[in-house]
């Protein structure tokens, strides 16, 4: 009877500690994910600068080229320009993609969406440096928020865990 009760206790800390560990890496997603947003942006603007390819074209091939998360943004988009205009495809890709972004993160990126499809390949260069700029800021936001709530939500399963083992010894 002590066995399994130990053993319970045991999962219950194990338990605890493993849901700190995901609220953790939350953080640590979300900056892997602006950061394969900006390189995919970096490729997207050096392919409509030098090869003068359609947007969809290029979406796509991006979309193989990104992880998971970030491919599915713009391979969602790809297939939605096939009928609507590519700022509304843009905009509905990043609402109905599984990311880590934050709701300020959604918002900037979509941003992007404002000239896409509408302007010269000059004025979508400098959409896209200007993305870029509010994504390194997010980066950097990002980071310092990985740092700070990282090792507190570990911390925190751990000591809830061990809390409740406690209380019910």
């Amino acid at each position: 009877m002590i066995i399994i009760k130990y053993l319970i206790l045991g999962m219950i800390l194990l338990g605890t500690s493993y849901i700190g560990i995901l609220m953790s890496k939350k953080y640590s997603n979300r900056v892997k994910d602006l950061k394969e947003m900006r390189k995919a942006l970096n490729f997207f603007e050096d392919k409509i600068k030098f090869t003068y390819e359609p947007i969809p074209d290029v979406f796509y091939e991006i979309s193989h080229k990104m992880n998971h998360n970030i491919g599915e943004i713009f391979e969602k988009s790809s297939k939605r320009m096939e009928s609507e205009s590519a700022g509304v495809a843009w905009e509905e890709a990043v609402d109905s993609s599984d990311t880590n972004f934050s709701k300020e993160d959604a918002e900037i990126i979509k941003s992007l969406a404002k000239m896409l499809g509408k302007t010269d390949i000059d004025g979508q260069v400098s959409e896209i440096r200007l993305t870029n700029k509010f994504l390194d800021v997010q980066i950097k936001d990002a980071e310092n928020e990985k740092m700070k709530n990282e090792k507190l939500y570990k911390t925190l399963g751990a000591t809830v865990g061990l809390a409740l083992v406690i209380v019910l010894i």
